[in-house]
């Protein structure tokens, strides 16, 4: 097999393809959750303590000289990464959570055997005549046993 019909047998895999929807998904789920903590969560935490912005919150290690950028420790940045992080995870777990309580939901459901069939019901029919019929032979037999030999 050559390396290309082997990629092409991996490719087209319903995982690989379920994956690399998740992950467009998950891009997009991750810029929406952004844009919530840095645009909806930071502000009133910031006015709560004080008017801080996070993305500015910074420590300089060199400052700007000319033409030579400043160098920042953003720890601001990295306090709302964080936040990201948490909220996206909280999201994740509900969402697996509620997925696990679907399936455990499918999993308790009894399910009902199948009616039986015209055949099914002739065939227990013939047989509870048999049981009925060998009853009365036992009987016989019991009452007298000269019949055996």
């Amino acid at each position: 097999m050559s390396v290309l019909s082997e990629f092409k047998a991996f490719a087209v895999k319903g995982n690989v393809v379920d994956m690399a929807v998740g992950i467009i998904i998950g891009a997009a789920f991750g810029k929406i959750v952004s844009s919530f903590v840095g645009d909806v969560i930071m502000p009133p935490i910031g006015l709560l303590i004080g008017g801080v912005d996070f993305a500015d919150l910074n420590v300089v290690l060199r400052p700007a000289q000319g033409a030579v950028p400043a160098v920042l420790l953003s720890y601001g940045k990295f306090i709302q990464s964080i936040i990201d992080f948490i909220i996206i995870a909280f999201a994740i777990f509900m969402g697996v959570k509620a997925i696990n309580k679907l399936k455990r939901e499918e999993a308790v459901a009894p399910t009902l055997p199948p009616a039986p069939t015209p055949e099914e019901l002739l065939l227990t029919e013939i047989r509870d005549l048999l049981k009925v019929q060998n009853g009365k032979n036992l009987e016989s037999l019991a009452a007298d046993p000269t019949r055996l030999g």
